[in-house]
């Protein structure tokens, strides 16, 4: 049974607390727990110098900060919030643990203190354009709706403001789900593919934290779920309520599929059509994917005219096959977003001739053979950098079609050189992508950086 936000902080009264991590989701945390009277220790490996005035800020409220090398050490505290992406099972997570401690993390409480429905989403591609959609949707169609969660805002703090008539609805990533022990009302699964295998220990333990969207639903729940994707398509038997399939390649019996041209929805013997393909704004069929699971999770909530009207006009999130500038004849994307292989993949299929592809950034541990096939199909020119440059061209290299200089090859030191050497092999008429197929780590803070600097480098030009 759900709780208040005010029930919620009154059984917080006279415990010490510990929250892991003072980032996006936790610091509005830290802030609402102190101002309640809760005492905390805020705990981050980064030092003081790297938080400036937000240090001094969370201390004048009565924080007690751990920063820097031992910032996990001695953790005694009866409850302790985790940062998303720090595992459940880490050894200090388990120690204080044993010790009788709590170990639970923002989302789990806003799950606990939501008083309206929850419509959540996740998959390895397609988490936040999806998302958005479907926040943007119940908004056209007059409901009150709070979008939030891995997309970058934290709502446990706007949980009192909410009405039981409102939507809330969530990008979860696979690091939040891991210790969900609740599931929303509404779970959509774009697709899966495999992903952070550089945090999670396998593909199955990846597949096994993103079920936990659907899996602790009753039988009034409803999971959607990608009938193309072989993964999520398994998933059907384990829902306990209902399935709502969408499929672009293949058509299920009943849900969310392409006729032709347009997005239509097949519920026993009637069919209807929604929308037609050529009025989304949104380039490339993945789009067409995302609009397909927005539709299956927001039908009932939603008129058709206003799907239509909205997909029309909608141009689509930062970072995400985002056109930053036409210069010269030359059109340069910014797709920063894609930080997985299908991501990349999905950004290629998005341009009908063979674009220039600035690629490579941190190792996630993932494959990139298949990236290395569609890269020799679709571009003309690889431009690589960052710690995955040699396990890329190395792919692309051994790619079946692959010969010496189509594409061409251009390997740099770093991210800004690649930037500058794709601009110079550029000529008119000719699309730069920007699609890592990598996270940002190894060069920035998160992939917004990197966009932004991309960005800002494009428009200087």
């Amino acid at each position: 049974m759900r709780s208040t936000v005010k029930e919620f902080l009154a059984s917080l009264k006279g415990k010490r607390v510990a929250v892991i991590g003072i980032g996006v989701s936790n610091t509005p945390l830290i802030r609402m727990l102190l101002r309640a009277g809760i005492p905390v220790t805020a705990c981050d490996q980064h030092d003081r110098i790297q938080f400036g005035d937000l240090a001094g800020e969370l201390e004048s409220l009565g924080a007690v900060l751990q920063l820097g090398e031992d910032y996990l050490q001695d953790l005694h505290q009866e409850v302790i919030f985790r940062t998303p992406g720090m595992r459940p099972d880490h050894p200090a997570l388990l120690k204080a643990s044993a010790k009788g401690s709590v170990i639970t993390s923002e989302m789990e409480i806003f799950f606990d203190v939501c008083p309206c429905p929850i419509i959540a989403v996740t998959g390895s591609d397609g988490k936040t354009t999806t998302a958005t959609i479907i926040a943007k949707l119940l908004e056209k169609a007059g409901i009150t709706t709070y979008l939030g969660g891995n997309i970058g805002k934290p709502l446990l703090s706007q949980a009192s403001d909410m009405l039981p008539e409102d939507r809330v609805v969530l990008e979860l990533s696979s690091f939040q789900l891991m210790s969900m022990k609740t599931s929303p009302d509404i779970a959509v699964i774009t697709n899966l593919a495999p992903n952070h295998l550089d945090v999670h220990r396998s593909m199955e333990e990846y597949i096994a934290a993103k079920e936990n969207i659907f899996l602790h639903q009753g039988r009034s729940g409803t999971v959607v779920l990608n009938y193309d994707n072989d993964i999520t398509r398994s998933f059907e038997q384990k829902a306990k309520g209902s399935v709502v399939f969408f499929g672009r390649q293949q058509a299920p019996k009943e849900g969310v599929f392409l006729d032709g041209d347009v997005i239509s929805m097949r519920k026993g013997d009637e069919t209807r059509g929604i929308l037609q393909t050529s009025r989304i704004l949104l380039p490339g069929v993945h789009n067409i994917e995302n609009y397909m699971a927005a539709i299956a999770a927001v039908e009932g909530l939603v008129p058709d005219p206003v799907i239509q009207e909205f997909a029309a006009t909608f141009k689509g999130v930062e970072h995400r096959i985002e056109l930053v500038r036409r210069r010269n004849g030359v059109s340069f994307y910014n797709d920063s977003i894609g930080t997985s292989p299908t991501r990349t993949i999905a950004g290629l299929h998005s341009f009908p001739d063979k674009v220039i592809l600035i690629a490579g950034g941190y190792d996630k541990h993932l494959p990139f053979d298949e990236l290395g096939e569609e890269i020799v199909t679709h571009a003309k020119v690889l431009v690589l950098n960052g710690a995955t440059a040699p396990k890329i061209r190395a792919a692309v290299e051994q790619a079946p079609g692959y010969q010496k200089g189509t594409p061409e090859i251009i390997e740099c030191h770093n991210f800004e050189a690649a930037v500058y050497a794709a601009e110079a092999a550029a000529k008119e008429g000719d699309v730069v992508l920007l699609s890592p197929a990598c996270a940002a780590f190894d060069q920035f803070k998160n992939f917004a950086e990197r966009g932004a600097t991309f960005k800002k480098m494009i428009y200087e030009l």
